[in-house]
């Protein structure tokens, strides 16, 4: 009799999700899929197919409809619209689409727990630098001994376009991405991010800007590199069309993420979890969030106004009609090196917190810390116009801008030594991630030494536009941002998956890639010195044995981070337990259990005292 009731009970207990239920990331291409090619046909139907701007109208219909269509397939305007018809969500509907006792499904679906939106980061992280990966070995072999032809110029340029936006997009979400969701509310003491369903919103649109990107190689590509410059940008094929669309969706999906992580941190952070008791990487988060909603809404505007050169015969950058190109390259740079802040200083931040706990000692200067990556996002903000020294615009802005370029050494150096005073004479656990942390210590030497030179007008007149710039930016990115990345990774995959990351395959990983940015960087440095310009498929012979090098180098580099990626699909379920804190750490996401609970905390924590101390009497097991 009592088990009847229980299961009458059990039937007539309404079902949260509805709709949801049956939407996953295969609905939401189909939708994606459907509805572009419904706004294809609706274009071609309205529209005057005699126009010159025809097949650009066109791409932005079908860009469009994918887009909406993909958030309708993978349900992220169900709550908007379930919000209109005056049927909002209940209970059961919030926790369905927070995936309680969803299992692994709850990965592929549109899912408003922020621990399950990291581990998608985590994944479409991936993706991305894969994508952006397979493309720089296609750049490299093209390059790999003069005269070849692997790929003709055109193909080869759209490579170059395709590869450098992916990249950047992979590292702007790298850190920010995974750790700001999974591991930032539970270190300020929240239950879940102040807006859930954004969340959701801003990795989905990221995976609907991916999908608009990577579509510019099969239409044709674009001729001109990730940087787009006008006037080229208004003459080129339909693919510049679809860069457009991808950076301006892209641009909706970093503003969700950015307000969401700020309005978490300032406004959910639990009882005595004060400003001052913040973990860096914390600060780290809001810091490089407020950064990014100031500079990518240039990007998306210098997009949408090349659109409407394209669309709607305005003339923002076509000399013709009253505009200059000076427009967009300035918009272009108020984006483009704030956004190198914005991929840094995440990773910064979750090396503070490395540093710390595998040292065992307190951080050497807390206040230190952030005043260094806020003066860092402050100067970001004044120095754009050091990419256009050598194209004559505004010649009297020269020395000012060179100064404020200088300057930016100041703060970058003050977090350095934050770093380098919390290793100094610590008891360091030489640990995955701390070789990671070493490894970024001696790549980011070298890229701000050789920012400092290119920071100088008259050196960088003579490297500009060579493959020395390439060396430095690549030692910014990969050699410090990636390492910082995967040293993170190594740190909370325990969080993750309550199992360590094997030691013998990441270290392997690591030599690989370490040695290999050496090769292929180094020797990028020796052809830019000796003039080797940037862009080309071909080049004299007289650069033939250093990108033969460089080549050589960037294969390592592939193999170093294939050995880490079966690492992290190997130890997922098959890697040695860690248990809840494996590093014995003070932080508030390592006190939880593992996996986390759905609302991080039964009873939310009073904080006493700030994450960092750390007494002789802890020892390590």
């Amino acid at each position: 009799m009592t088990s009847t009731l229980e299961h009458v009970a059990h039937t007539e207990a309404p079902q949260g999700g509805g709709l949801a239920r049956r939407q996953n990331i295969f609905t939401g291409f189909l939708g994606g899929v459907v509805f572009g090619w419904a706004s294809w046909a609706i274009a071609h139907h309205v529209l005057d197919q005699s126009s010159r701007n025809f097949s650009d109208m066109v791409v932005l219909f079908l860009t469009f409809g994918w887009t909406v269509g993909f958030w309708l397939g993978i349900g992220a305007l169900n709550g908007p619209g379930r919000w209109l018809i005056g049927r909002d969500h209940t209970r059961a509907d919030d926790l369905y689409y927070a995936g309680e006792n969803q299992g692994v499904k709850r990965y592929w679906k549109f899912c408003t727990d922020h621990k399950v939106v990291g581990v998608q980061y985590i994944v479409m992280t991936a993706v991305l630098l894969g994508a952006g990966g397979i493309l720089a070995m296609a750049i490299r072999t093209e390059l790999i001994v003069p005269g070849n032809h692997f790929v003709d110029q055109q193909v080869y340029n759209g490579f170059i376009a395709v590869h450098g936006m992916l990249m950047i997009l992979a590292l702007i979400v790298a850190v920010a991405g995974p750790w700001g969701n999974f591991v930032v509310p539970i270190m300020c003491g929240a239950r879940d991010m102040a807006f859930p369903r954004l969340n959701a919103l801003s990795l989905w649109t990221l995976v609907a800007a991916a999908g608009l990107l990577l579509t510019v190689l099969g239409v044709g590509s674009l001729t001109m590199g990730w940087v787009v410059l006008a006037p080229i940008a208004d003459q080129a094929g339909i693919g510049m069309d679809f860069f457009a669309m991808a950076i301006i969706v892209f641009t909706v999906s970093t503003t969700v993420a950015g307000v969401n992580t700020i309005c978490t941190v300032m406004t959910m952070r639990t009882k005595g979890m004060t400003l001052a008791r913040l973990p860096i990487m914390v600060w780290s988060a809001i810091i490089a969030a407020a950064l990014g909603l100031y500079a990518f809404p240039y990007f998306s505007l210098v997009e949408a106004q090349t659109l409407m050169d394209r669309v709607f015969n305005t003339s923002f950058f076509i000399a013709s009609g009253g505009g200059t190109g000076w427009l967009q390259a300035n918009l272009f740079w108020l984006m483009g090196h704030p956004e190198v802040y914005v991929i840094l200083i995440p990773a910064v931040g979750a090396l503070f917190e490395i540093a710390s706990v595998m040292a065992r000692k307190p951080v050497f200067s807390y206040r230190t810390a952030i005043a260094g990556m806020a003066g860092l996002a402050g100067l970001s903000m004044l120095v754009w116009a050091h990419h256009m020294f050598t194209t004559g615009w505004a010649p009297n802005l020269g020395g000012p801008f060179m100064l404020t370029t200088e300057l930016i050494s100041l703060p970058t150096g003050l977090f350095f030594l934050v770093i380098v005073g919390t290793l100094w004479r610590g008891n360091i656990w030489m640990k995955l991630p701390t070789v990671w942390l070493f490894g970024f210590i001696f790549n980011f030497i070298i890229a701000g030494v050789t920012g400092i030179y290119l920071s100088d007008i008259p050196i960088d007149n003579q490297l500009h536009g060579t493959m020395f710039v390439t060396a430095h930016f690549h030692y910014v990115f990969v050699g410090s941002v990636l390492f910082g990345a995967i040293a993170a990774l190594c740190f909370w995959y325990p969080k993750v998956t309550g199992r360590y990351l094997d030691e013998t395959m990441g270290r392997i990983s690591f030599w690989l890639v370490f040695i290999g940015v050496q090769v292929t960087f180094g020797a990028m440095f020796i052809s830019g010195m000796r003039g080797m310009p940037r862009r080309y498929s071909s080049y004299a012979l007289l650069f033939e044995h250093t990108n033969f090098i460089t080549t050589i180098g960037a294969y390592m580099i592939m193999a170093g981070m294939l050995v880490l990626l079966a690492a992290v699909v190997r130890c997922w379920s098959h890697g040695e337990a860690s248990g809840p804190n494996p590093w014995q750490a003070n932080s508030l996401e390592w006190l939880v259990p593992t996996p986390p609970p759905l609302e991080n905390f039964d009873v939310l924590p009073v904080i006493t005292e700030d994450p960092y101390n750390y007494g002789k009497e802890l020892v390590r097991s």
